[in-house]
């Protein structure tokens, strides 16, 4: 069956925009800017945020405002507005089917589907190795992720790419390819090929730096962001550090600013002790001035 959005002509004026966070703020901005009509935005409701607790909207409806744009947490209004199309980037919400037939959707997803289908796909290739990533636009289906998709763009993974700068190049890449297919036309989608991976929420117990795992994963975990570990008994946080060739530590032990691990040895770079900002390690260090007795993790 030929998908509307690949019939001759096809290209939507008046779009419908659903996301919530940060990363779904570039690609409304430049929808707006290109000139599309844009006669409701959908995020996910106001949060309590912050030490006083006061709600917040999200990034998108904060931005959707700032444009003067008629924004909502209601899925159902969508069917109260004349609109073309809807893209959702990272909603977070699952679309009711009744949605789906009503209104053509496209989500615009951070991975080379079928692989990463699902919240995280972004930070498993990241802690997972994989040697490129990329982004899909796609059909919005009853499944998770599981839609024909429309267009790609792949981007390799640098051995330095934290989450966020991966995130930013992925964005980007993404919102270029939203752009396109609006001013271009969608094409017909192809459905997904390959066994597909799901991309589960990070679990805070991932984030905790086994000083016996190879340098390689430890390095990945840090630039994930949040990797944590303990040094006499306090909370430390690694935020950034660099795999060294180095044999003679046992994990854990510290020489200077590099830790043995269970291959080799990662240096510290900058790190953040419970309750206090982030420092240089070199300063931590001097700070605290290691023994021979002192391990991290522990």
């Amino acid at each position: 069956m030929t998908s509307a959005l690949a019939r001759p002509g096809a290209t939507p004026r008046r779009i419908a925009y659903l996301g919530t966070p940060e990363v779904a703020v570039p690609t409304l901005r430049a929808i707006h800017a290109a000139g599309f009509e844009i006669p409701i935005v959908v995020s996910r409701p106001d949060r309590r945020r912050g030490r006083g607790g006061a709600l917040s909207p999200s990034p998108v409806k904060a931005a959707a405002l700032e444009l003067g744009l008629e924004v909502t947490d209601d899925l159902a209004a969508l069917v109260r507005h004349d609109v073309d199309l809807a893209v959702v980037v990272a909603y977070g919400r699952i679309i009711p089917t009744a949605l789906l037939e009503h209104i053509p959707m496209v989500n615009l997803h951070f991975s080379l589907l079928p692989r990463w289908r699902g919240a995280a796909p972004v930070e498993r290739a990241l802690l997972a190795g994989d040697t490129h990533t990329g982004v899909c636009l796609m059909a919005v289906a009853e499944g998770l992720d599981t839609g024909d998709v429309y267009a790609t763009a792949t981007t390799d993974i640098a051995g330095d790419d934290t989450l966020e700068t991966l995130r930013s190049r992925l964005v980007a890449a993404g919102t270029d390819l939203v752009l396109q297919a609006l001013r271009e036309g969608f094409g017909e989608p192809r459905p997904q090929v390959g066994e597909p991976i799901t991309a589960t929420k990070i679990d805070p117990a991932e984030l905790e730096l086994d000083w016996t795992a190879p340098a390689q994963q430890l390095s990945r975990l840090v630039r994930l962001g949040g990797a944590r570990t303990t040094f006499r008994g306090r909370l430390l946080k690694v935020w950034a550090a660099r795999v060294v060739h180095r044999q003679d530590l046992a994990p854990g032990h510290l020489d200077g600013v590099v830790v043995g691990t269970g291959d080799g040895a990662l240096e510290l770079v900058e790190v953040q002790v419970e309750g206090r900002g982030r420092v240089a390690a070199a300063d931590w260090r001097n700070g605290v001035r290691p023994t021979d007795e002192d391990r991290l993790g522990r």
